[in-house]
């Protein structure tokens, strides 16, 4: 599995166009993130809150935010989609991915504010995150999420995942994708050429 490194995060944002003529920014989340990013969750529904993290909280703990802020800890990432609202840049989704090098897995979560829903960001946020994970040479890509959580099932069973059992927890299920593209195959131009790049400097190392 390719490992992509990132000197400058912000050179690898992504303006995605949606239905309607508007367009969300993907970016990773920054330390300076960490008070929209909070404000962010709190704001979403108790049922949000809930599906997303599998459990009740009202907020991210202290710690799980400093994980979410520090992209690249771990081989862990957390990325924003932001969109201009009234003039203001307003986070309407994130989410957050794992690489897992030894099976060339990329897991992944995701949530979309609930005043957004059914207006294509997550469908766009999850097409956007099949890019990185094609790459970074993941094959298969993977997700946990409640067996009450209709929306994200609905969300994955249109995006084309299979569904099966987790091997952990009866109360949830996992949805599963299996990916192979080659570089020049990857849909997303930014992370095309990050994938080309490394495939080209792999080249010229050997």
């Amino acid at each position: 599995m390719t490992r992509l490194q990132f000197d400058d995060l912000r050179q690898h944002s992504d303006i995605l166009r949606m239905a309607g003529g508007r367009s969300i920014t993907v970016r990773f989340v920054e330390p300076g993130d960490a008070e929209a990013l909070q404000g962010y969750f709190r704001a979403l529904s108790a049922r949000s809150r809930y599906n997303r993290f599998l459990g009740a909280m009202s907020e991210l703990p202290r710690v799980e935010l400093e994980h979410f802020i520090h992209a690249g800890e771990h081989d862990r990432f957390s990325v924003m989609a932001l969109m201009t609202i009234d003039g203001f840049e307003t986070i309407v989704g994130e989410a957050r991915y794992g690489l897992e090098p030894d099976s060339a897995s990329f897991e992944f979560g995701l949530s979309v504010d609930d005043r957004w829903h059914g207006q294509g960001i997550g469908s766009a946020l999850l097409r956007n995150l099949e890019c990185r994970a094609a790459a970074f040479g993941a094959v298969r890509l993977f997700g946990d999420t409640l067996r009450s959580n209709d929306v994200m099932m609905g969300l994955a069973r249109k995006s084309g995942f299979g569904f099966t059992r987790n091997p952990d927890d009866w109360k949830l299920v996992r949805f599963e994708k299996h990916i192979a593209l080659a570089p020049q195959e990857i849909p997303c131009a930014s992370w095309r050429l990050a994938a080309q790049g490394l495939a080209l400097s792999g080249m010229a190392a050997a």
